[in-house]
């Protein structure tokens, strides 16, 4: 059992206290963890609002300063991690550094790019079903691209969950889903070795 060095990104509600108490949870585990703010102190509780922020800050800005967040730790061999927006930039932080020891996907994934590739990275991905943002098709795409890249990638679902089911504070909140995303995901990260 490892202590691992997370870096974990907030989803497009920003840097809310779900996501505290997620790095507390994992703190508690015994892992180091930081949570950058890439919106830069804003928070939001309705999509709309969050995703006209996220799109006015744009892609590359938004990449740029998860890089940024990342670079000062990356010698360490990060775990990337995040939240639907935040799993999305953590999966192409991850992809892009090959001292990266793991990623954690929760809520979302990225395209990747063509000449992906690693070494056998383990992945876990924990994400609705359905989930309106992550559907069937695209999933099973993403797997086999995942695959094809190198990843060692388990994918759980979650049947009847919102989208963010891990948010207490947001209405797709599910309890007993996000207890056993958990479970599962502190699981993974006293699994990878040292």
């Amino acid at each position: 059992m490892g202590l691992m060095n997370i870096m974990l990104f907030h989803s497009t509600f920003g840097l809310r206290p779900a996501v505290h108490r997620a790095a507390e949870r994992l703190r508690a585990a015994g892992h180091e963890v930081w949570t950058p703010d890439l919106f830069e102190g804003r928070t939001f509780d309705e999509a709309e609002e969050a995703r006209a922020y996220q799109d006015g800050i744009g892609k590359e800005e938004l990449l740029k300063r998860a890089v940024l967040a990342a670079a000062p730790y990356s010698e360490r061999g990060l775990v990337y991690a995040g939240f639907s927006l935040g799993a999305a930039v953590a999966q192409t932080l991850a992809l892009g550094d090959g001292r990266a020891r793991g990623l954690l996907l929760l809520h979302g994934t990225s395209d990747l790019a063509e000449n992906a590739s690693v070494d056998e990275l383990p992945v876990q991905l924990h994400v609705a079903e359905p989930d309106p943002f992550e559907t069937d098709d695209w999933l099973s795409a993403w797997y086999l691209r995942m695959g094809r890249a190198g990843a060692d990638v388990e994918v759980y679902r979650y049947a009847g969950a919102g989208h963010l089911y891990t948010d207490s504070g947001l209405p797709d909140y599910d309890e007993e889903a996000a207890e056993a995303t958990w479970r599962v995901a502190l699981g993974f990260l006293d699994a990878l070795d040292d």
